[in-house]
């Protein structure tokens, strides 16, 4: 007693309030068939008309304490008729607590998940044509309003802010105007409507009563803490808010102990001690997003297997770029690979084990449909080379896999699809490709709105769902491209394995699925005709991502909420020694020293501090560097540098860019040539394309002529051969040879079509052809409408017709298509698998494999040439499809001539030299950056068509078809004003300006006088006696005077006015420097050579 006297009042308060709750009973929910109790609190439970919308197998065992507290409090609002809100961090905690609370009280519930794409019409009805007759469809609020279920909204900081007040008015009033001319009114004035009107004069006013059951759980997070939407006002008032906070230590370490009973209680407090730490207020200055607690539950799961590294699944430090040097080298001393693996048939179970360092674990996982047909040579047909962290991830993978979904983390090109394919391979899983955008809407990822052939409206179940239902492995490529709002409507399948279609479809867990089925004794058609389908217990996602880009502008993908959902798996770039293993084992021919070469440069890239050449790295990755080594080991005198600046697009880079790659090159002895791009000219006696019995000859290169069914659809264009275009055909040819699809990247009008039609004609290849556009969809890219008989039917486009048949399909203007679809066309091309519009898809394999019937077997002729402009200003923003091989079609200037005087031949040679130089110092400046327009080579032919048709026309009028263009940017005019007076083009010249001087004739010449020395009669100049002296002289020499030839531009002064003055040049000497003598020939040799000499005081400071 004297204890508390010496406390404050506060103190001892607390005191009395902690010393009274330990006598206090714990709370306990007690159930019986009328009514459910918690404390003090209890509900009445009715029978529910739909028992299949009652959540189940979500009450195991007991509850914490704090878990009991708050659906007490769920129970106090649910009979005060209040709606109520469940605040707090991400996780599905409170998803959860609402869901155990309507098990308890057997409630049906109507689920959606709100995103940024969620319309009214989502929320009250949507509009649905079947047999040509339009009609309202109720959704889930209205759907939980007339029948007295609870509405569920999660992910309210996620919807629009003009979308959710339209439910204030249910809310509030429990009122709501629907699109039909119903009115749904609040069932005490409904009730006292009824006692005056009879039920008829009701259903004529339209009038629809709201149940007094009905009532609403909000799920939110609290913003601005987390990203999204704030709340608003008038929306916020109706609501009873509760923060559910992560269990205590106490709470979480028994959750933790019902998991897994038999691990020892100091591990896992340990454990539950380590997660709390990292969400202690003092830790959160760090930045990181908040650590996933619940997902301790699945850590325990698989301690037994192997107790190591399991935090970082789900919380990578090497994702954010942290670095623990000890913790690093103390698990690379632990890495697990996979000793033994075998397959059981019968429960599609998969025995697994592993060895990580001196402990083996052996233990049971999901495996899938097709685990009886796993081959053993399974590996060399995916050619994977197994290494050492490869191996490691793998088993990572592996015990990840027998609990929950999980993401690979790791740069481009780090060999990611690999190893979910080789993944896929060992379990026997089938691979559903889900290509992620930046785009991408709720209903991209789940279901798709169809119209069929007769007019209705339907929908169509997209990829992910498949997946779900057949149990494959549903492959997220790109989880940081997309948005994470809409990634957000997959939580509840990923946590509990359940999912709300939009058109009121249902999937269940396979245990919640039996449940509902047994305790109603339903057949499954009986399930599926209330639109309950069963998960496929072998269903797995994993996700697919590069690491965030730390001290971006851009918000991070990888947030609080999105940690939540996955175990993470860091993969980590091959190390030199494991890339060199890589490509000697799977491309054995290629040449060992020009190969370390590479592997030194690449090695550089990576390691380099400066994020210039850092970037130039990704460019080069596992799979351009394998290409690299079959074109090496194939074309033994492949020049190096040339396919590193193919891979680089060094032609394309910024020159800060390109400066910095060229240097990285000099340090590692490789060659640099001045233009990348541009090969040397070579006689036209050593370089030939001819076909000649059977074979297609371009210079050093040969193929068999392809020999196709259908001849109709080989191209056949005018085309004017020279060594530049048979250069780049040639490089064509070496890749096409391989396998490879081509990418063909140049300004406008260097002639990429006609290269790649002429490419085709020589080959006898039939071309299928298909132009894109910012508004290209999907749809579109494989579908083609038509109307026959007054019906639109759905042809195969283009693109499917060349993966039928094995036509070579030209892709053009690749660089204006949207994201997800240069997305969908890499991943034809990357893995062979697309998903078409009418929910067919594309796969690959031989004749022997059996296929369904929704699927097309990609011809293995099939090859792909993507034609786009190149990257920058002023075009549109550069696709990036690394897969593909890369080629610059750009012209050069000497061959250019020789070309134009095709379309000319009665132009003059001189005029055709003219255009030439001056439209190739307009395109330098264009790279340089000092003009924005890259002038190309069709308007130099437009030009020259012009004066062939009409040669009286002077140069200077033709050319202002084309700079015409730039007569209202003075900036650029002057530029170009400046270029063609430089090299002879009269652009602007006036008669007016003509300076010639008056000639004066010269008299004839006289004789003035005569001079003479006098001497002798002999002639000698006897009279005149000089001195001499001998000396020997010392001669220190010869000396050799370093001589620099250096090119120097002339100018042609007749371009800005006419005087004798033809040229001059402007000699780039040091001030100090005096011309002594300069020696020219006759106007007709300096017109041929284009040299003089010359000599000067200060030599060593004078260039000549």
């Amino acid at each position: 007693m004297i204890r508390f006297l010496l406390m404050s009042n506060g103190k001892a308060a607390k005191r009395l309030n902690a010393l009274a709750n330990s006598f206090r009973v714990p709370l306990r929910p007690l159930c019986s068939d009328g009514a459910v109790s918690i404390g003090d609190v209890s509900v009445k439970l009715k029978k529910p008309s739909s028992p299949e919308l009652v959540p189940v197998k979500y009450v195991n065992g007991e509850f914490p304490q704090s878990v009991l507290k708050s659906l007490r409090w769920i129970m106090q609002k649910d009979k005060l008729g209040q709606d109520v809100f469940l605040i707090g961090p991400p996780g599905p905690s409170r998803r959860l607590l609402a869901m155990q609370y309507l098990e308890l009280t057997k409630r049906e519930v109507e689920y959606i998940a709100l995103s940024r794409d969620t319309t009214e019409s989502d929320l009250k009805q949507r509009r649905e044509i079947t047999s040509g007759t339009a009609y309202y469809v109720d959704q889930c609020a209205v759907r939980a309003a007339t029948r007295g279920r609870v509405l569920m909204l999660e992910g309210i900081e996620k919807a629009e802010r003009n979308v959710l007040p339209v439910l204030n008015n249910l809310l509030e009033n429990r009122e709501m105007q629907l699109e039909d001319g119903r009115f749904l009114m609040a069932a005490e004035r409904y009730d006292a409507l009824l006692k005056e009107h009879s039920e008829q004069e009701m259903d004529a006013w339209k009038l629809v009563r709201v149940s007094e059951d009905f009532r609403v759980i909000a799920l939110g997070l609290p913003v601005p803490r987390y990203h999204g939407n704030p709340l608003d006002p008038p929306l916020r008032s109706r609501f009873q808010a509760r923060d559910i906070h992560l269990l205590p230590f106490k709470d979480q370490l028994a959750v933790l102990q019902s998991a897994c009973p038999h691990l020892p209680q100091e591990r896992l407090a340990q454990l539950a001690s380590f997660a709390h730490t990292l969400q202690s207020t003092e830790l959160a200055s760090v930045g990181l997003p908040d650590f996933p607690i619940h997902n301790l539950v699945n850590i325990v799961r698989i301690m037994d297997i192997n107790p190591k590294t399991l935090i970082r699944r789900t919380h990578s430090q090497n994702t954010f770029n942290l670095d623990d040097r000890k913790t690093n080298k103390s698990l690379s001393t632990s890495v697990g690979r996979i000793t033994k693996f075998s397959t059981e048939s019968s429960a599609s179970m998969a025995s697994v084990e592993l060895t990580t360092g001196k402990w083996n674990t052996v233990f049971e996982t999901r495996a899938g449909n097709e685990a009886t047909h796993v081959k053993k040579n399974k590996t060399e047909e995916l050619q994977f080379v197994m290494t050492k962290s490869h191996s490691k991830v793998l088993a990572d993978m592996l015990e990840s896999h027998a609990v929950h979904d999980f993401c690979l983390v790791g740069p481009k090109g780090c060999g990611k699809s690999v190893l979910v394919q080789q993944f896929a391979n060992f379990l026997g899983y089938n691979i559903e490709p889900v290509v992620l955008y930046q785009d991408m809407t709720a209903r991209d990822l789940l279901q798709q709105r169809i119209t069929l052939a007769n007019g209705d409206t339907s929908w169509r179940y997209s990829p992910l769902v498949m997946a779900a239902l057949e149990g494959s492995i549903a492959e997220l490529d790109g989880i940081h491209r997309v948005n994470p709002g809409t990634l957000a409507v997959l939580q509840r399948l990923i946590s509990e394995r359940e999912l709300s279609l939009y058109d009121g479809t249902r999937l269940l867990d396979h245990e919640r699925f039996k449940a509902i089925k047994e305790d109603n004794n339903w057949s499954d058609q009986e399930m599926a005709s209330r639109g309950i389908l069963c998960i496929h217990p072998s269903f797995r996602i994993i996700g697919l991502a590069e690491p965030p880009m730390i001290g971006s502008s851009q918000p991070q993908w990888l947030n609080s909420e999105l940690l939540s959902m996955f175990l993470f798996h860091h993969v980590s770039p091959l190390s030199k020694q494991e890339e060199a293993k890589v490509i000697y084992d799977l491309v054995p021919g290629s040449p060992r020293d020009v190969m370390d070469k590479l592997l030194d440069l690449t090695g550089k890239l990576r390691s380099s501090k400066d994020p210039t050449v850092s970037s130039i790295a990704s460019s080069l990755s596992t799979r351009q560097l394998l290409r690299i080594a079959r074109r090496l080991a194939n074309y033994p005198a492949e020049d190096l540098e040339h396919s590193i600046h193919k891979a680089c697009l060094t032609r394309f880079l910024p020159r800060l860019a390109a400066s910095s790659l060229e240097k990285v090159l000099n340090d590692s002895g490789i060659h640099v040539q001045k233009d990348p791009s541009v090969q040397e000219p070579v006689d036209a006696s050593d370089f030939v394309c001819e076909i000649k019995d059977g074979e297609l000859h371009i210079g050093q290169t040969t193929v068999p002529i392809y020999n196709p069914e259908n001849k109709t659809k080989v191209p056949d264009v005018l085309f004017y051969e020279n060594h530049q275009h048979l250069n780049v055909m040639e490089d064509m040819l070496k890749d096409f040879v391989l396998g490879e699809h081509l990418l063909l990247v140049g300004n406008q009008g260097v002639g990429k079509n006609k290269i790649a039609d002429r490419f085709l004609h020589l080959l006898n290849r039939p071309r299928e052809y298909i132009q894109l556009h910012r508004d290209t969809t999907v749809q579109s890219l494989t579908l083609q409408p038509n109307v026959q008989d007054g019906v639109i039917i759905y042809e195969d486009s283009p693109l499917v017709r060349a993966v039928k048949f094995g036509h070579v399909l030209v892709v053009d203007e690749a660089d204006k298509a949207p994201t997800h679809v240069t997305c969908i066309l890499k991943s034809l091309v990357e893995s062979g698998v697309m998903v078409l519009g009418d929910g067919r898809r594309i796969v690959t394999g031989d004749d022997t494999t059996p296929l369904p019937g929704n699927a097309i077997r990609a011809h293995p002729d099939f090859r792909m040439i993507v034609l786009a402009n190149r990257p920058g200003f002023p075009f549109l923003e550069m696709i990036s499809l690394d897969p593909l091989a890369t080629y610059l079609a750009v012209m050069r200037w000497i061959i250019q001539t020789s070309s134009l005087k095709w379309y000319g031949p009665s132009v003059p040679q001189e005029l055709l030299h003219k255009l030439v130089n001056a439209f190739g110092e307009l395109r330098s400046r264009a790279d340089q950056g000092l003009i924005s327009y890259p002038y190309s080579t069709r308007e130099v032919v437009s030009i020259v068509k012009h004066l062939q048709a009409f040669p009286d026309e002077g140069l200077a009028n033709v050319v202002r078809n084309v700079f015409d263009f730039d007569s209202y940017h003075p900036e650029v005019k002057d530029v170009v004003t400046e270029v063609l007076h430089k090299h002879g083009i009269p652009v602007g010249a006036s008669t007016r300006n003509v300076n010639l001087s008056k000639e004066f004739p010269l008299p004839s010449p006289t004789l003035v006088s005569t001079w003479k020395i006098p001497g002798d009669e002999n002639g000698f100049n006897a009279g005149i006696n000089c001195p001499v002296e001998e000396r020997k002289l010392k001669m220190r020499g010869p000396v050799t005077v370093p001589v620099k030839p250096r090119e120097i531009e002339r100018f042609n002064d007749r371009s800005y006015g006419f005087s004798e003055q033809v040229g001059h040049w402007d000699l780039p000497m040091h001030e100090g420097g005096v011309v002594m003598s300069v020696a020219v020939g006759t106007g007709k040799e300096l017109s041929k050579t284009g040299s003089y000499s010359g000599s000067g005081t200060n030599p060593k400071q004078t260039t000549v």
